[in-house]
Order: C-alpha cells, then sequence, then structure tokens
C-alpha cells in the first residue's frame, strides 16, 4: 500500500493512500489503529507534501563498495551514521537550491526506510517489524564543504538537501531492488540495493545500540556509485523498483 501526504486545493494538510490514480482519506494514526476512505481524489489535483515528518533523520555513508572507491575511502567495517536536520526535508516537485558556500552539490539517490515503531536494542531478525514502509530520497551533499570540513553537518544539512517521496510504500522486500538516478535524462546511477555493505536489518539493529528510533524517523541507507554534479535548471529523477519516481529541480539560493 501506498502511503502519502498531500495539500488539497483548500490548502489543507492530509493523509492518504494510493489506488492507480486516485487517494483515498486516511482515518486514524498511521502508527497504530486507522482506517482507509474510499479512493476518489485524484492525484493529479493535489500538491504532494513530504510523505512523513520524522523526529529524526538518519544516514549512512559508504554504504555500497563501488561508492566508497570513487570517493577514494574505506569500506568502514561498521555502519558509517550522520544525521541531516529536519530543515533539510523537501517533497515530490520541490526545488533543491544550491548554496552560495559550495561548488559543486551533488545528488545521492537512496533507499529509505521508514520507522513505524518505538524500539532500542532491536535485534536484526526483528528489523521488519519496527518498519512501517520505504520511500525514495535524495542524500544531496555539498561535496567540496563535505571534504573541507572534519565532519559532515554543513555539507549534508542545508536546506532542501534531503528531497523524499513521493509516497511509502509499505509492501516492499528492499533485499534486491534496483535503484536508478537520471539528471536531465542522463542515467548516472544504477544498482540492486543487494550491492549494500549492511543491510536494512543490520543497519537498524547497529543505529538501535545508539539512539531511540521513533515512528516516522528515517534511516537513508546509502548511495551506489555514480555520484554526480547538479546545476541550477538540472532535473533529478531517482527511481526504486517497487516504489516510484522522486522528481525535483534544481535552482539557485536567493540570498
Amino acid at each position: 500500500m501506498k502511503l502519502l501526504r498531500f495539500r488539497s486545493k483548500k490548502k489543507e494538510e492530509k493523509v492518504g493512500w494510493l489506488n492507480d490514480d486516485m487517494i483515498g482519506l486516511i482515518e486514524g494514526d498511521l502508527f497504530s489503529e486507522y482506517r482507509r476512505l474510499e479512493a476518489n481524489i485524484p492525484l493529479a489535483l493535489v500538491q504532494l507534501l513530504e510523505p512523513i515528518q520524522p523526529s529524526k533523520i538518519i544516514c549512512i555513508g559508504r554504504n555500497y563498495v563501488e561508492h566508497a572507491r570513487e570517493q577514494n575511502v574505506e569500506v568502514p567495517d561498521v555502519p558509517e551514521i550522520f544525521l541531516k536536520p529536519i530543515s533539510a526535508l523537501l517533497p515530490q516537485n520541490g526545488t533543491i537550491l544550491l548554496p552560495p558556500q559550495s561548488q559543486k552539490v551533488e545528488h545521492e539517490a537512496e533507499l529509505v526506510a521508514v520507522i513505524g515503531k518505538r524500539g532500542r536494542w532491536i535485534p536484526a531478525e526483528e528489523a521488519h517489524k519496527y518498519i512501517l514502509g520505504y520511500t525514495v530520497g535524495n542524500d544531496v551533499t555539498a561535496r567540496d564543504l563535505q571534504y573541507r570540513d572534519a565532519q559532515w553537518t554543513r555539507g549534508k544539512g542545508f536546506d532542501t538537501f534531503c528531497p523524499i517521496g513521493p509516497w511509502i510504500e509499505t509492501d516492499l522486500d528492499p533485499a534486491d531492488v534496483l535503484i536508478t538516478c537520471k539528471v536531465n535524462s542522463e542515467l548516472r546511477q544504477m544498482a540492486s540495493t543487494k550491492e549494500m555493505v549492511f543491510t536494512i536489518p543490520q543497519l537498524v539493529a547497529f543505529i538501535s545500540s545508539v539512539m531511540t528510533l521513533d515512528p516516522g524517523d528515517l534511516i537513508f541507507t546509502g548511495t551506489p556509485a555514480g555520484v554526480g554534479a547538479l546545476n541550477a535548471g538540472d532535473r533529478a529523477e531517482i527511481t526504486i523498483e517497487g516504489i516510484g519516481t522522486l522528481v525535483n529541480q534544481v535552482g539557485l539560493e536567493n540570498r
């Protein structure tokens, strides 16, 4: 099932589910009990929002061998985690804004796990019980600032540097799905999630040994090789098999 958030013609924010190209409202709490109403709202008539409002955005670095090689770094022996601020979130069709502080902003296509249940010290074999579903993400990075700084917060944390969407797919086996990224229809990234160094259950177990995971939290699971530059006027399209396509334009930030 595809879950989404949207803004109606009346500018009201709603939670719904998608049936082909029609949206039905959801009554109740996505993380406990809810019911689906009839799908009678055309998708084309609404504005999609970020499909979830997380308390934390947890990201994994260097989780594909070929990406580590293209960055000339070692593959980590334990998951390498960092955080993005909530203010970086950007929905479907939102514009990624290139900040004046950076001369090299790049895309990073990623599968994103959405936590559905609070947990700490979650065993890997039980990780699936704590996941609501999966969405598409772009871990936009100011690469020059990432390399310049001793840590990654600035290079990863600008406003609009965390596009997610278009919705959450609750019925997905993430073990072997294809991730592709195109910029202006040019194929930049293509790989399967089976190439991850650390699997999603391993990531959930590791992260939850450090911090409590809350409903709605996002785990960006790492990007495959092929990251490249984003320039003003570009159109980035990230597709994950079984979920859909996240589309964002690229522009310049006006100070």
